[in-house]
């Protein structure tokens, strides 16, 4: 029987074994750098996508905040003329008042009395006057109550003319300055009134 020595054939084998395992390796390896390349390019390129996205949302917001304060200096702004408007219109609406007060004034104090000193504080008026009698006082106190600008009469201070040595009572009393009456309050008014009398 003839002997075959295979020792050469399988040497030959296994480095080929070896090299195709280093080659298996090898490319495998590259194929693992590969996928890392794309994946790290593909994450650095979102990565950039999103700065730029980033970057535009923060110049939008910063839009955003000059125009939020421009609005608020407008709202300032809108705020103080509306509030100048509404003593410009204050003011209009007042101006007649100040007529009819000093109309009313005029009409209402009765002969035998005038006034000396007249205040106003808002709506109160103090005046202080003289009369030749208590009765004159008591007559101004009720022409104060049936005026449409005036209202609310109540008598302070009334110092008799014996005590003064004038010949004259000084008295001092307060009255509300009103706008005119509505016809239903003038109705109203005039009953209360005529009520009063007939008790």
């Amino acid at each position: 029987m003839a002997r075959i020595n295979l020792l050469p054939w399988r040497e030959t084998q296994r480095k080929k074994r070896q090299r195709d395992f280093g080659l298996s390796i090898l490319g495998a390896i590259l194929v693992v750098a590969t996928g890392c390349g794309v994946t790290h390019f593909y994450i650095e390129s979102m990565m950039a996508f999103q700065n730029q996205r980033n970057a535009l949302l923060n110049r939008e917001i910063a839009e955003m905040d000059v125009k939020i304060k421009q609005i608020e200096n407008l709202e300032k702004t809108k705020a103080k003329l509306i509030a100048r408007m509404e003593v410009i219109q204050e003011l209009q609406g007042s101006r007649p008042l100040v007529v009819h007060l000093f109309d009313e004034l005029v009409k209402t104090v009765p002969e035998g009395a005038y006034l000396e000193k007249l205040g106003q504080s808002g709506t109160q008026l103090t005046l202080a006057g003289r009369a030749q009698s208590n009765a004159r006082v008591s007559s101004y106190m009720r022409n104060i109550d049936a005026s449409e600008w005036l209202a609310k009469p109540l008598l302070q201070v009334i110092t008799n003319k014996n005590e003064t040595g004038t010949g004259l009572s000084h008295f001092t009393l307060v009255a509300s300055q009103s706008t005119a009456l509505s016809e239903e309050d003038q109705l109203a008014r005039s009953k209360s009134k005529k009520v009063a009398k007939s008790k």
